[in-house]
């Protein structure tokens, strides 16, 4: 279980419960729907849930992801605790994309703001968003549907996702990797690998990893109970890990972080000119026994 003594519960709950959140507004979108039935849309019988995702708190909230709370107060609280600002953080990892996808895989979806974000900015691409909650994958489809965009949302579990292999350009998690443990954050990335087409990138938005090392007290104020593991590992040697090339971690308004990383492409011996032709002739000659003087 997670501490009930952090700073968040002892001084930011409050000032979000009594004046960031307009709190009407989400008690009339929580009553608004029966939850229940509509994660039902969304729920597959295969997934089981982790020990990791479900046994802890996460942010303050009993139970974590899977309740109703977690999904109708992500996105207000959210706004406020990724500064600058919530959309130009998330934009960091859309704009350090170099390819054109065509299709793109969005682990860890959540609530939709960063798989929003990838539609719009390849609104001829597949996207696909992928949650273990059902409950944020209903606001997820409620965003989208109210951007008037069309993003295909399923649960299941980042690890091992049932997509087959090569099917995806692009791969993102977004604020994925401190919420779960570091050997579940190596076999994620070992997913993202066998899901990838050669060239394909995967990019990872989350916390500066040596930031939060040297300001501890910026891991004590939310309820994440991995994210001391996650402040001691590194992505890049992750990435590296896993298999991916051309891998680089930019420092983004220095308390984030965005990780880039590239599936290399299949290895073929190419061979030019007469120095083709030279090798040619020296295998022929080898296969046919004769060796001429000044062959």
């Amino acid at each position: 279980m997670t501490q009930q003594d952090t700073i968040f519960e002892r001084f930011l709950a409050p000032i979000f419960r009594n004046f960031l959140i307009d709190r009407e507004a989400l008690l009339r979108y929580q009553q608004s729907k029966n939850w229940e039935q509509e994660c039902d849309r969304f729920r597959q019988p295969a997934v089981a849930y982790p020990d990791y995702y479900q046994s802890q708190n996460f942010h303050g909230i009993k139970g974590g992801y899977l309740t109703v709370g977690a999904a109708v107060t992500y996105d207000p609280i959210t706004h406020y605790v990724l500064p600058p600002n919530e959309e130009w953080v998330r934009q960091g990892l859309i704009d350090r994309v170099c390819c054109r996808p065509h299709r793109i895989l969005d682990l860890g979806c959540g609530t939709g703001s960063t798989t929003l974000l990838l539609k719009q900015a390849f609104p001829q691409a597949d996207v696909i968003g992928l949650d273990l909650s059902p409950y944020m994958l209903v606001v997820a489809d409620d965003r989208t549907q109210q951007a008037g965009l069309k993003i295909t949302y399923q649960q299941g579990n980042a690890e091992h996702t049932g997509f087959p292999d090569t099917s995806f350009d692009l791969v993102t998690a977004s604020l994925l990797f401190h919420e779960t443990p570091p050997i579940v954050s190596c076999a994620i990335l070992q997913e993202c690998f066998r899901l990838l087409k050669p060239g394909g990138e995967v990019l990872i938005l989350d916390g500066n990893q040596e930031t939060l090392r040297q300001t501890e007290w910026l891991m004590q104020i939310f309820e994440e109970p991995y994210i001391q593991a996650f402040a001691r590992g590194s992505v890049d040697d992750w990435m590296h890990r896993a298999g991916f090339q051309e891998v680089r971690t930019d420092t983004h308004w220095w308390i984030h972080q965005v990780t880039r990383g590239v599936k290399p492409l299949p290895y073929q011996k190419v061979t030019f000119g007469a120095e083709a032709a030279t090798r040619e002739a020296a295998q022929a000659h080898e296969e046919n026994g004769v060796w001429a003087a000044g062959s």
